[in-house]
């Protein structure tokens, strides 16, 4: 089932042209690693995907409904994106993973957060820590958590191992991959080859903004 449609979709930002003329079909279930060269739009590609940017021309489809229609913050909740560098908000881990709870209006689910720091190996002591004592790697998997907390039908990730060591990037790798074969759809950027060929079906390579080649891996 195709779950996000891109027709002919172009992005511009003060008259450069980011993103030129591409369209891609991304189903259900799809693993696609994103790849290309820095600067060839990837990112601006992934935020064209939750509405973060708007088209400047060509339409955008999910379930077959224009974004444009869409309201951002549900859209967002069914897509998220997780940025290569993390952004954190509050004072303490607990501010963070608590959040997606408080703008549904519900009381936090202690199980739900325990067995995600327990899928990415992390202890529970991490809840109560200031967010301004941790390391790169550390805020990198606690912004993950707070994007799985209600597991959205979409998961962009934007080079989000660059900042992680060799144990935690097989961690987050693991994790993302059960994700998927659960059913969550995943976009990847990544600059790793091995990583973008152990777990994704499809490669996506963006050069200079356009959709260059969609390789079928299996």
């Amino acid at each position: 089932m195709s779950l996000l449609e891109f027709y002919n979709v172009s992005f511009k930002n003060c008259d450069e042209l980011i993103i030129n003329n591409l369209s891609i079909n991304i189903k259900s279930g799809d693993f696609i690693s994103i790849v290309g060269p820095s600067g060839s739009g990837k990112s601006t590609f992934l935020k064209l995907c939750n509405h973060l940017y708007s088209p400047s021309k060509g339409k955008i489809l999910f379930k077959g409904i224009n974004l444009a229609d869409l309201d951002p913050t549900d859209l967002r909740k069914s897509i998220c994106y997780c940025f290569q560098t993390p952004y954190l908000f509050g004072r303490s881990v607990l501010d963070n993973v608590t959040f997606p709870f408080k703008v549904r209006n519900m009381s936090a689910d202690t199980n739900k957060i325990n067995n995600l720091f327990d899928l990415f190996n992390m202890n529970k002591d991490f809840l109560y820590k200031d967010i301004s004592n941790l390391s790169g790697g550390e805020k990198q998997r606690i912004a993950l958590i707070r994007s799985l907390i209600f597991k959205p039908e979409i998961l962009l990730l934007d080079e989000v191992t660059s900042a992680l060591d060799v144990d935690n990037t097989k961690i987050v790798e693991d994790v993302i991959s059960k994700l998927n074969k659960e059913g969550m759809t995943i976009l990847w950027i990544t600059h790793n080859p091995v990583q973008s060929r152990k777990y994704a079906n499809k490669i996506a390579t963006i050069e200079k903004g356009s959709l260059k080649s969609l390789e079928v891996l299996k």
